[in-house]
């Protein structure tokens, strides 16, 4: 069976953003994917790095040791489909520091000779379910570093050869109707993932 890690990260379960967590599991699951839904919220996941941590940052494996559950969890994956919000033009604290401390070298690349090699070859699929309270010309005037990483960084540590980023720009302003052909779009690439 294929299986799907869902990174979810956001602390209200009544905000859209948990409507779109919600579609995406059901419609996953009714495609065929085992999904492992991976709340960052309610699991209570710690973002911080410790100083221990990252002194044992280039330590494989003791690096891992402290998240070890969720690196395997993430090594179980075939899929990674991220549901976030975008805030301050980044990533949540939570999902941010699951990015650090989880993405380790040993994990999600390794060093040979000083150069970075792809890790997670054995994720195909990457997707983001994503909205912003910008507009898509403020978020490109701001670097959007969270499509970045995702289509360049995260893109090349998986050799991901299908890439989603799905977002709802100008969250704050854009209608009910609106919403709902975002959803519609998300459906139809999650039963197609």
């Amino acid at each position: 069976m294929k299986r799907v890690l869902v990174l979810y990260a956001h602390p209200c379960e009544e905000s859209f953003a948990a409507t779109l967590k919600g579609r995406v599991v059901s419609v996953l699951q009714a495609s065929g994917w085992e999904v492992d839904l991976c709340d960052l919220y309610a699991e209570r996941f710690d973002p911080v790095m410790t100083a221990q941590e990252r002194r044992n940052y280039l330590e494989v494996p003791a690096n891992s040791v402290p998240v070890q559950a969720y690196v395997d969890r993430l090594r179980a994956a075939q899929a990674l489909v991220f549901v976030y919000p975008v805030w301050n033009f980044g990533f949540p604290a939570i999902l941010k520091g699951f990015v650090d401390r989880v993405f380790l070298p040993g994990v999600s690349f390794r060093l040979e000779k000083g150069r970075l090699k792809p890790h997670l070859t054995h994720i195909r699929t990457l997707a983001a379910i994503t909205t912003y309270g910008a507009t898509p010309l403020r978020a490109f005037l701001a670097g959007d570093p969270p499509r970045r990483f995702l289509k360049r960084v995260l893109r090349h540590a998986c050799q991901a050869k299908k890439v989603r980023y799905m977002a709802l720009h100008d969250m704050n302003r854009v209608s009910a109707a609106d919403r709902q052909r975002y959803l519609a779009r998300v459906e139809r690439q999650m039963e197609r993932l």
